[in-house]
């Protein structure tokens, strides 16, 4: 049996720190550590999505939005859970120029980031660290000693370097000023930034810095940094050092220019494979494109949908949707394909509003949906291909266009007309081809022309009968306690969930069972020596389908399939697998019709 360094109690707190509804706040957020290239809240593997301020200078523009307004609106309409302080120092207006309003604004954001739960980076924002190693030292001595205790507190000693040596000139003054904060906080998470403009992580996997704790800055523009970067970052984890990307943009490296949306989604996609933590650069309104806001927004919160630039929509949807985080909004589903999707079960929106139905089954539609507004949706498609695409419209007389695109904008898949049908609640049925690619994913429905209300989406393979095989990817769950996930070697590669033993338990999006019956439930499996035990459930154990026997395998990456068939119920079900004898890992399972 694989063992844990954590018992089921700590399990438990950290699964309840990732899955907990936004609206309910935390007495306080798990310790950050450094294990390996990983780093761990709470003693178990996770990343967190964010903000990071623009400079904090006197006078540059960006220091209004240093204030708790901010960050309360950033943690619970973004569903922020990291905000970073980038705290200017040796240009114009910095702490050096005028330390008491710096470290002023600094304290603001850092207070109230406690308050609201957030983890929250301290940044010396600098170019030229070194020549100011003193300054450094005094000013995180302070922070350290009026911090250290809380949990939420990280200090990013350097923002970045340039093209200077990393073991003759930034590792020196970054072991002096750790070691100035070590002699008061000895355990929150440090962060180092690492030459060229923090890419240069690879020189510093090759000398690193000793002592516990310590994390290495990535920093990336998805216009000017692709694929040879990531291969950078890779080295660097291989090599052994943790990485936090404390600063990304998904426009150009001069912090202007359009969004670069595939290569921003290969990063995003990346970080999330390898649970690295990051913070979106700049929560500002300065007239460049990679500002999150139009300029003139307010510095107090509150943005409607039409203050944000297309890099600021863009990393609102990407930080709501990061694995852990909290819920995007309530009632939102995540759903694996085929399923038919409540309209009002949104995870974001712009501009509907959600009304009473009198279609068939009750229950709510999304109405008030004019031109520009939008509603988007969690979905696990299972893999590449067309699908049909059925929409449950009304329209009382002029009807509207609907367009399917990937979350925040990108990729469209395809457009459809919704016909008048004579009245708000006189409803028929629109469809459309459209071809998806695999994975967990934002859809969105955006009206292009509005005037019309729906009531639920259907999506289904083309060709697929009603009943054929639904493949879950094991680390697809929306919920968990006890597990951990890995890489595999298994055929097709990506994840698989491992570190499974008694007692631990898996919930899932819903899926569609078309039709009650017989059906054939596949687990892939892969266990050392013990094998175990697994059981399939409604999420929550109110109903046992049954179980099935593991077997040894003889390795924790050799996979074999069990299978057992078990009686399901028509409808929308939420499965959930329960451990009750532990030792295996599990890839993926499949349920078929028989």
């Amino acid at each position: 049996m694989k063992l844990k360094s954590l018992c089921t109690a700590r399990h438990a707190l950290l699964a309840a720190l990732l899955i907990g509804h936004s609206a309910v706040a935390l007495a306080d957020v798990a310790p950050l550590s450094v294990s390996g290239n990983r780093i761990l809240a709470g003693g178990q593997p996770a990343s967190f999505a964010g903000n990071s301020l623009f400079w904090s200078n006197t006078g540059w523009g960006g220091e209004k939005y240093y204030n708790g307004n901010v960050v309360s609106w950033l943690k619970n309409d973004w569903k922020s859970r990291v905000i970073r302080v980038a705290m200017g120092v040796d240009e114009g207006g910095g702490y050096l120029q005028d330390p008491a309003g710096n470290k002023a604004r600094v304290k603001a954001v850092v207070d109230a980031a406690i308050a609201n739960d957030m983890y929250v980076i301290i940044d010396w924002h600098s170019h030229h660290a070194e020549d100011y190693r003193s300054q450094a030292v005094a000013f995180f001595e302070e922070m350290a000693r009026t911090y250290g205790k809380n949990n939420h507190v990280i200090y990013e000693v350097y923002n970045e370097p340039l093209n200077i040596s990393w073991s003759g000139t930034i590792k020196p003054y970054a072991q002096a000023v750790i070691g100035a904060i070590r002699a008061i906080d000895p355990d929150n998470l440090i962060i180092v930034g690492t030459p060229n403009w923090s890419q240069d992580v690879d020189a510093a996997s090759r000398d690193p810095i000793s002592g516990a704790n310590i994390a290495y800055t990535l920093h990336f523009y998805a216009g000017s940094h692709g694929q040879w970067l990531r291969d950078k970052a890779q080295t660097a984890l291989n090599n052994g050092i943790a990485l936090f990307v404390t600063e990304w943009g998904s426009v150009g490296a001069s912090g202007d220019g359009g969004v670069a949306t595939s290569e921003t989604w290969a990063w995003v996609d990346f970080m999330k494979a390898k649970g690295i933590s990051n913070a979106n650069w700049a929560l500002n309104d300065k007239s460049e494109g990679a500002s999150a806001l139009v300029p003139g927004a307010s510095s107090q919160g509150g943005w409607s949908a039409g203050q944000l630039t297309a890099s600021g929509a863009l990393t609102k949807q990407i930080i709501g949707g990061w694995p852990g985080g909290p819920a995007p909004t309530p009632g939102c589903t995540r759903v694996s394909l085929p399923a038919q999707i409540q309209a009002e079960a949104f995870c974001q929106m712009s501009g509907v509003q959600v009304e009473a139905t009198s279609d068939a089954n009750g229950g709510s539609n999304v109405g008030y949906i004019d031109s520009g507004d939008w509603m988007t949706y969690d979905v696990n498609v299972p893999a590449a291909g067309n699908y049909v695409v059925k929409y449950r419209v009304a329209s009382a007389s002029g009807g509207g266009v609907i367009q399917m695109e990937k979350g925040g904008g990108g990729a469209v898949y395809g457009t459809v007309n919704v016909p008048s049908t004579g009245g708000w609640q006189s409803w028929t049925t629109v469809s459309q081809t459209v071809s998806l690619p695999a994975g967990q994913q934002m859809l969105g429905l955006v009206a292009k022309s509005g005037g019309f209300n729906l009531n639920w989406v259907d999506i289904s393979r083309v060709g697929d009968p009603v009943d054929s095989g639904i493949t879950i990817q094991a680390e697809n769950f929306d919920a968990m306690n006890g597990v951990q996930t890995e890489a595999t070697t298994d055929s097709g590669g990506g994840l698989n969930v491992g570190y499974l033993d008694a007692g631990d338990w898996l919930s899932y999006p819903t899926v569609n069972i078309a039709s009650a019956g017989t059906y054939t439930i596949e687990y892939r499996v892969a266990s050392l020596n013990g094998g175990g035990n697994l059981q399939l459930e409604e999420a929550g154990g109110s109903v046992v389908y049954g179980s099935v026997n593991i077997p040894a395998t003889g390795g924790w990456q050799n996979w074999v399939t069990v299978k057992h068939t078990v009686q399901l119920p028509a409808g929308q079900r939420k499965f959930g697998i329960a451990v009750r004898n532990g030792g295996y890992n599990l890839n993926w399972f499949r349920i078929t019709k028989s």
